[in-house]
Order: structure tokens, then C-alpha cells, then sequence
């Protein structure tokens, strides 16, 4: 199997994971402990469209920030807190969900909190390529991507018989080993600190967490939902 890490755009037409660590793929992963199906939108005016539409909870942030008119933020410690009568959740954020809008393999979601999980559920779909793929920061490497990303790659490899890893993949699982060293650098990182400032603390803190659910995305026909 090949097995390899990239950055904004899939290098596979097989299996891809994709990683936004700082929030999108926290969120995702811990909504589907509240939701049946999350749909992505790529625009806030579509979110709020598609909720007047159908229904349902609308949640969403640009530049970290929670938009206005929306239920909740970009936020996985305010989706644990929620009390959800629907079973819908609308999301549009910064950089995870636009990331989604041009993948040609088949998706799942992946985070520090269900890197474990993602990896065994990649090697489960996949037929002879999985990619990780980086969300990054408005077109910008961010670390926090690369250690997450590195947590699933180590339970990918130690998992498939016959694994072929690129360099990359190799060096963001070394990067991922120190776990201490980790949680410091989601907290230390460009948006872990942005986050702070804005109050979101909590939420960096919860994203470093590492495998506390068994929770994994898959896409199809433009939602999420929990793959079994």
C-alpha cells in the first residue's frame, strides 16, 4: 500500500484523509456524537441559506471568529456542550470544509482525537493508495496539521503489512512520537495562540487530546457522516 502526506490537494484517487487539526476536523469528529449528518457549504450566505431550506443547526467561523447569525462557532468543546434536537449540522469554516470541494478519492476525516481510528478505517476503504492531506491555514503549512496528520500515519503504518511511505509521511510520524511535545506545540502553534486570543483555549486544548473516539467522517454525496 502506498501511503503518503500532502498539503491542501490529494496526490490520491483512492483513499484520502483529510486534517484540519484547529478546528474543522475536531468539530466534525466530535458533532457526529450529536448529529446524524453534517453538511459542509462553502460560503456563509449558502450555510444560512440551506438552514431556512431544511433546517437544522448552523455552525461557522471565519478568521476564528464565530459568525454572525450562526448557532455556534467552529467550536468542538461548544458541539460537546450542545443540547441538539436536530439531527443536521450545516458548517462552513476557513479552511477544512473548502478543502473538501476539490478531493476526487473517497474522504474521510481525520484529528488528533480519532487519529487512531482514521488510520484503521483508511487502511479498511483503501485498495492500494491512502493520502493525508494537510488543510493547512489559508494557504499556509500549519504544524498542528502536520503532527495530527503524523498520529494517523503512525497507526497506519504499524497496521498495514506492506506499507510503502513517502519521506514526508515519515518525518511528520517521528514529529508525532514526543506526545508532550505535541499538546505543547498545538498550544504554542500560529493558530493554537490565535485561538487563545480569541478566547477559544478550550477548543486547542481538546483538538491535542489524542484518540478519545473512534468517531470517523466519510463524505459522500456532499454530507458527513459516521462511517461504520
Amino acid at each position: 500500500m502506498k501511503v503518503t502526506l500532502s498539503f491542501e490537494e490529494s496526490s490520491s484517487s483512492d483513499v484520502s484523509v483529510i486534517v484540519d487539526a484547529l478546528r474543522a476536523s475536531t468539530t466534525i469528529t466530535l458533532g457526529l456524537d450529536k448529529f446524524k449528518r453534517i453538511i459542509p457549504c462553502f460560503t456563509p450566505e449558502e450555510a444560512l441559506k440551506l438552514k431556512e431550506k431544511i433546517g437544522g443547526t448552523v455552525a461557522g467561523e471565519r478568521m476564528g471568529k464565530q459568525l454572525e447569525g450562526f448557532d455556534i462557532g467552529n467550536s468542538p468543546s461548544q458541539i460537546m456542550n450542545l443540547e441538539a434536537s436536530d439531527d443536521t449540522l450545516i458548517l462552513t469554516t476557513s479552511n477544512g470544509t473548502r478543502i473538501l470541494e476539490n478531493m476526487n478519492s473517497q474522504v474521510l476525516v481525520g484529528s488528533m482525537v480519532n487519529a487512531r481510528a482514521a488510520g484503521l478505517k483508511s487502511i479498511q476503504l483503501a485498495n492500494n493508495h491512502i493520502d493525508v492531506v494537510m488543510a493547512g491555514v489559508r494557504g499556509e503549512f500549519a504544524i498542528e496539521d502536520f503532527l495530527a496528520s503524523g498520529e494517523i500515519l503512525y497507526w497506519i503504518s504499524r497496521n498495514l503489512k506492506t506499507c510503502q511511505l513517502s519521506e514526508y509521511a515519515k518525518s511528520a510520524i517521528l514529529a508525532s512520537r514526543d506526545y508532550k511535545s505535541v499538546k505543547k506545540t498545538f498550544l504554542s502553534s500560529k493558530t493554537g495562540e490565535r485561538l487563545a486570543e480569541l478566547g477559544f483555549k478550550e477548543d486547542v486544548e481538546l483538538s491535542s487530546l489524542k484518540n478519545i473516539t473512534d468517531n470517523v467522517a466519510i463524505y459522500h454525496d456532499n454530507e458527513l457522516t459516521l462511517y461504520i
